[in-house]
């Protein structure tokens, strides 16, 4: 099992902090959730663990595990649906770190795939290209991509941001699943009820660490604002750290 450590990490673009000063650790098999205001750090952090951006200071520990042997779903609007790629062969990409990129797939890899598939409730869409695919499909698609990498760390960016309340639940359970078995899971999520009713644990980001523990002591009203201030502090406007209904995230 994999635990994570973080010693006093930045991350950043250009030279620009986007996390900064952040110290703890997570062990293995946590499931936990992070949060925060728009623009808190979220996505960043989530690609510095993956090894997408290197720390423009400190460093993250994965506990000995290969960055490659992690398993990472980015956000939908990160994926290239353009792309002519059907659902089986965009499936089979999570076993190029079996396979290799140029990897023949035979029988076994083929029922694995379509194991996964049918995992996420798409029998039937193996050969559908994914452009034609509608928000909550894809969602499918990416996650039975990371039930074939098998990985013992699994990375999230806002797994289920619009989508139905169906998949949102049939996704759920696999998290769950995942977290029975003793992954690691770390998700990216905004939906509080979500993360009190299903994550055991939550890191609150804006920018900087603003609370990490047990989700009932981190989803405080008092942290909750302290996080949207130091979002407000870091961006020319409110607004900045607001959802689409104008209401803080944070709130």
């Amino acid at each position: 099992m994999v635990g994570l450590g973080f010693h006093n990490v930045t991350l950043g673009y250009d030279r620009h902090p986007a996390v900064h000063h952040l110290k703890g650790e997570i062990a293995p098999g946590a499931l936990v959730a992070v949060i925060g205001p728009n623009g808190a750090g979220k996505s960043t952090l989530l690609r510095g663990i993956v090894g997408i951006l290197k720390p423009l200071a400190g460093a993250i520990h994965l506990g000995g595990l290969d960055p490659r042997d992690i398993a990472y779903l980015p956000q939908t609007a990160d994926i290239d649906r353009s792309f002519p790629i059907s659902v089986f062969d965009f499936v089979g990409t999570g076993l190029w770190r079996g396979i290799g990129l140029f990897g023949g797939i035979g029988k076994a890899a083929r029922t694995k795939i379509l194991g996964a598939i049918a995992a996420v409730g798409l029998n039937g869409f193996e050969n559908r290209p994914i452009g034609t695919l509608s928000g909550g499909q894809m969602q499918r698609v990416l996650f039975a991509r990371v039930l074939l990498q098998d990985a013992a760390l699994i990375v999230l960016d806002e797994p289920f941001n619009a989508i139905d309340g169906k998949t949102t639940a049939d996704l759920l359970a696999l998290v769950t699943r995942w977290h029975g078995e003793g992954r690691t899971v770390l998700a990216a999520l905004h939906d509080m009820e979500m993360v009190r009713a299903h994550f055991p644990q939550t890191l609150l980001l804006a920018r900087g660490p603003v609370a990490w523990g047990a989700t009932a002591e981190v989803l405080t009203a008092e942290n909750l604002m302290v996080a949207m201030r130091m979002c407000e502090a870091f961006d020319d406007t409110a607004a900045a750290c607001a959802d689409d209904d104008g209401r803080s995230q944070a709130a």
